[in-house]
Formats: structure tokens, sequence, C-alpha cells
């Protein structure tokens, strides 16, 4: 095989590799995309996130600028080729660093959501790129008539791209009141008259004796539960951290979600003292929400929080669906994404069940 043809066969799969590389991270839209990378590589990294919202469009802007600028003859040897090396290299050592540290597992980001990927199965694919690129180097003639202003446009152009694809957006939280059921307080107009009033004192005066008897007989006996704490949940639910709820982390568009929703609502028919549930929605697709519903076979409480703070929440080790067993605002038990610690309502149903003695050992 001739050197040119041999040179361009490198040169189109590792413009192949970047490109896909960078369009990956957009799957399956921008800012989505971006944001999960943000939190889920970046943030473990020790970037800010004042920062890493900077550095992400601008990395994913240089991966599109040199899958582009390996194809086209401006400083290919010069400066186009050691810059993709030197961008591999680190590569290499963030994710060897990554393994050494916290062990071959996960998603390394390197195809986004994409094409998951552990870190080892990056690190080979990049020092198979490595080899390419200096084999390339060598098969390659000297640089002819180039000109920097070139790549500089390519470079310029990608970044100022992915700026405009996926804007930065404030972080805020977006919610949805129209739902709390026990937060609601039902208004009833009062008929004033003497008649009216005096019953209506007497039943109220017969329930507080009521509460009261049953109260002390309560007090009289150990209740099997944990002690109750403050939940930070309580800033989207209020009584959250009261009883025994469910809450979930839901992506409104996300088929499992949507299967985990009307799953719980099915147990809920079933059993009727079932723990209320709560969803909080990620900021994504939320046209999808009424549609959601309608598969779940009810509605929950729900509020909608931006992208960010979701994954931020939820743990950026953790995907969705996520569903939370609360106690008196301790967290029992913790489902998430759709492997090996998958929702499982069995387990679930088996779990509510339990005195808080059982669980504990």
């Amino acid at each position: 095989m001739k050197k040119e043809t041999t040179s361009w066969i490198i040169r189109v799969i590792i413009a192949a590799l970047f490109i896909v590389s960078a369009f990956a991270k957009l799957y399956p839209s921008p800012y989505f995309a971006i944001s999960t990378f943000e939190v889920k590589q970046l943030y473990p990294l020790g970037f800010s996130e004042g920062f890493a919202p900077y550095f992400s469009r601008i990395l994913i802007g240089i991966e599109f600028a040199l899958g582009i600028a390996i194809l086209i003859n401006h400083h290919l040897k010069k400066i186009t080729i050691p810059a993709t090396i030197l961008l591999l290299v680190v590569f290499i050592l963030q994710l060897s660093y990554e393994t050494f540290f916290s062990g071959n597992s996960g998603n390394c980001g390197c195809f986004g959501e994409l094409i998951p990927m552990t870190p080892v199965e990056a690190i080979i694919k990049n020092i198979i790129a490595v080899g390419l690129l200096i084999w390339l180097l060598k098969l390659l003639p000297s640089d002819s008539k180039s000109n920097i202003w070139v790549l500089f446009t390519i470079l310029l152009l990608a970044i100022l791209s992915l700026f405009m694809l996926a804007p930065m957006q404030q972080k805020t939280k977006q919610i949805d009141n129209s739902f709390f059921n026990d937060d609601n307080v039902l208004g009833t107009e009062i008929d004033t008259t003497l008649s009216t009033v005096i019953p209506t004192i007497e039943k109220a005066i017969e329930a507080e004796n009521t509460k009261a008897e049953a109260k002390t007989v309560k007090e009289e006996v150990k209740i099997d539960e944990p002690s109750a704490v403050k939940s930070s949940y309580t800033a989207y639910f209020k009584n959250i951290a009261k009883d025994k709820k469910i809450l979930c982390f839901f992506a409104p568009g996300c088929d499992h979600c949507q299967d985990t929703a009307k799953e719980l609502h099915e147990m809920k028919l079933k059993d009727k003292s079932f723990p209320d549930v709560y969803i909080i929605f990620m900021d994504e697709e939320v046209e999808k929400i009424p549609e959601f519903f309608k598969i779940a076979g009810t509605k929950y409480p729900y509020q909608v929080i931006d992208i960010i703070s979701f994954w931020t929440i939820l743990g950026n080790n953790r995907d969705t669906p996520g569903v939370k067993y609360l106690w008196n605002g301790n967290e029992i038990k913790f489902y998430d994404g759709i492997n090996d610690n998958k929702f499982s309502g069995s387990e679930l149903k088996k779990t509510i069940k339990k005195n808080y003695s059982e669980i504990k050992k």
C-alpha cells in the first residue's frame, strides 16, 4: 500500500475518532449532554461550577477542530498532529490517575452517554491513536504552503459553535405547586349563626379529645422507627421528612423512569398504606411531563430543577431512574440506574413492611 493511501486512512480514522467523540458529548441534546459531562466527569476532577461550563465547551470545540484540522494540509506535522498527540497523552494520564484511585468502573465520558466506555478501554483506545499519529508523522512529507490562520479560524468557529449550541444557563429551581396534596389548605365558607357554630365547636372539642387519647396510647407504646432528622429535600417538599415517603428522581422522557412510576402506582393501588410518592424532574423535555403521568396512571407531587442541580442532588455516580425510600427523613434504601442497583418493587415492598430494628440488622 502506498504511503499516501496509508496516511489518508490514518487521518480519516483519527478525524472520525475526534469528531464522533465531540458529537457524542452533545447527545441526546447539547445542554443536557454537556451538563451531564460537567457533573459526572469534571466535578469529580475538582473543576468548579463556575469554570466547568467554559472548560467543557472549549474542550469539545477543540475536539471538533482537531478532527477537521487532521484532514487539511495546514501545519499538519508542525501543529495539528503534535497538538492531537499532546491532548491524547493528557487524557491517558488523567484516565490512569482515575483508574488507580477509583478503579476501572463507570463511564469515562470519552463518548458521553452515546458509547459508554470504561477508563481502561479508553486508555487502550488513546494509546492506539497516539501510535497511529506517530506513524502518520513518519509517513507525511514536510509541511508545504501552510496558513496558521486557517487553523485558528477552525478552532475559533468550533468553540463559538459550542457556546451557541449549548448556551450557559443560570442555575434556577422551577417549582410546580399544583399538586401538593399534603400541603393544600381547603377553604370553606363558614355559617356564623349560633345554631351552626355551637355544634361545630363541640365537634372540634371531641376531635381534640380523641387526638389526645390517641397520643397517650402512642406514647405508652415504644415505636420501632428511626428518629426524625432534618432533610435537605424539605426545600422541595415540606412534609418529605415526616413518616415514610418515596422520593423519585426522573427524566420526563426516560422510558425506564415512566415504567418505574407506573409500577409505584400499581403498588399503591394494591396497598393503601404504601408511602406517598414525590418526584424531582430534571429540566429536560419538561413538555413530556403530562404524557409521563398518563403513562404512570396517576399524577404525583413534583418539582422541576435544572439539569446540573438534578445530577448534583442525585449524585454524580448515579443515574436515572432514582428511587429513595425515606423514613422520618432518614435514607433507608436508594435505587438508581438500570443495572445492578436498579429499582426492585418486590424488594422495596418487603423493606417498607419491616420494622426499623429489622432493617438495621
